[in-house]
């Protein structure tokens, strides 16, 4: 059987790991792209998702950020979570609009990686930039 490529390890390792990931399906998030290291997520803003001042509370900006992290740094079928990350709210979001993040590789050095993600609105508005470091643990999402 020949060697999968890099782009379908990346699909497989997304559809590994979106049947568990109940918090993203939960918040309506949708895969647009995956690719090696690379994913783009989107989600709208519901009423509910806003706080009170009206816009979409930052902490739910923070996890579609997160969870296009979360899919970059798995792409290579090596079980990865998070060290830690930042987040700039640049612009709030509103009710209704559609967010997308899109989560690059910056740098993989061995187990350690950085990723930025950037967070817009349908209008191309950048609503935040996060910036996440990943740590590779043992596993892998699944068997090659």
């Amino acid at each position: 059987m020949a060697e999968m490529t890099a782009q379908e390890r990346a699909e497989k390792s997304a559809e590994a790991m979106w049947g568990p990931d109940q918090a993203s399906q939960f918040l309506g998030m949708q895969i647009a792209e995956i690719g090696e290291g690379t994913a783009t997520l989107t989600m709208t803003v519901r009423p509910e998702f806003c706080n009170g001042h009206g816009i979409c509370h930052g902490g739910l900006t923070f996890t579609l950020a997160d969870s296009a992290f979360a899919f970059a740094c798995n792409s290579r079928n090596q079980a990865t979570v998070a060290q830690h990350n930042q987040i700039s709210y640049l612009a709030p979001g509103r009710e209704g609009d559609v967010l997308t993040a899109h989560a690059r590789e910056v740098s993989l050095s061995g187990r350690s990686g950085l990723y930025d993600v950037t967070v817009t609105n349908q209008d191309a508005v950048v609503i935040a930039e996060f910036r996440g470091a990943s740590r590779a643990i043992r596993g892998h999402l699944f068997e090659e």
